[in-house]
């Protein structure tokens, strides 16, 4: 069956489609829907999505994006959490044969056992238009649990897009940009501003792409502990990184052993958790594993 090409992505068709069914957006899910085919076309080159692709979608709304993905992508998965837009994705996507929509919260899907079923187990891309409160949860949850993924392409707030590629030492360095640093390359494709959506957001938006590593930047012994003490030095900006490992409530070393593998890796007593890269907080995570 040949391709219908996309249609959707424009105010006119967007419109339409709603007034059709009635649509009602929901505040909860943090629904903005793109309405810019320059973005669209954009976000597929970015993702190089090519017809060997087996591609998941996070949030496909009423399919928009989906109908550009079908289109380019061998097939796709569409994960979408609010049942209400089911009728709607089944109405947009009936010319799309290579589609298959998941009404699901996208926390609670086997990933990885879907990745199998798809693609042989082979690296996936993943496409995502995603509410803001939910941005960490989800990227993490991808790379954390070890999902065979190739890369993430997603739209978010600008904010945060420019909070996972920062280094030490700047205002938005944190937890996010070392999580993400550890186990992807980002890279900021374009900012799109907020006439490109309906409803139109209050901030400005950006589609950023996390190319998967080979292999992670540092060799850590135990990643888990890397990443509790990332959290706890970034729990309270303002205390000094010993303070922050103390007080941190995941964490179940003594005083003495914090400031003494502080002082083995070479850092000053009081020094803070932004100003660490990542190199430095591996080589600390390394020392306070062997302490235990």
């Amino acid at each position: 069956m040949s391709k219908r090409e996309p249609y959707l992505g424009n105010p006119q068709a967007t419109i339409a489609v709603l007034n059709k069914y009635g649509f009602t957006f929901q505040k909860k899910f943090g629904q903005n829907f793109l309405i810019d085919t320059h973005v669209l076309d954009k976000i597929i080159r970015a993702a190089e999505i090519t017809e060997d692709d087996f591609v998941l979608e996070i949030g496909p709304g009423i399919g928009t994006m989906t109908q550009y993905l079908a289109y380019a992508a061998r097939e796709v998965c569409a994960v979408e959490i609010d049942k209400s837009l089911i009728p709607i994705l089944e109405d947009t996507l009936s010319d799309y044969d290579n589609v298959t929509v998941i009404n699901e919260d996208i926390l609670k899907v086997d990933i990885t056992k879907l990745a199998e079923e798809k693609n042989g187990g082979r690296p996936i891309k993943v496409v995502a238009n995603l509410p803001y409160y939910i941005t960490t949860p989800i990227i993490m949850g991808l790379f954390e649990s070890h999902v065979p993924v190739e890369s993430i392409t997603v739209m978010v707030q600008k904010e945060v897009a420019d909070r996972m590629q920062v280094g030490p030492g700047t205002k938005d360095y944190g937890a996010l940009s070392l999580a993400v640093q550890y186990y992807a390359e980002p890279y900021i494709v374009a900012n799109v501003p907020p006439n490109c959506f309906m409803p139109r957001p209050k901030v400005g938006s950006a589609v950023i792409r996390l190319t998967r590593h080979a292999q992670t930047p540092v060799q850590v012994e135990n990643e888990k502990l890397l990443f509790q003490i990332i959290r706890a030095s970034f729990n309270q900006r303002r205390k000094t990184l010993a303070n922050g490992l103390k007080n941190y409530e995941g964490l179940s070393f003594e005083k003495e052993t914090i400031e003494a593998a502080i002082a083995e890796c070479g850092f000053s007593p009081s020094v803070r958790g932004e100003a660490l890269s990542l190199e430095e907080f591996a080589k600390l995570a390394n020392v306070l594993g062997r302490a235990k």
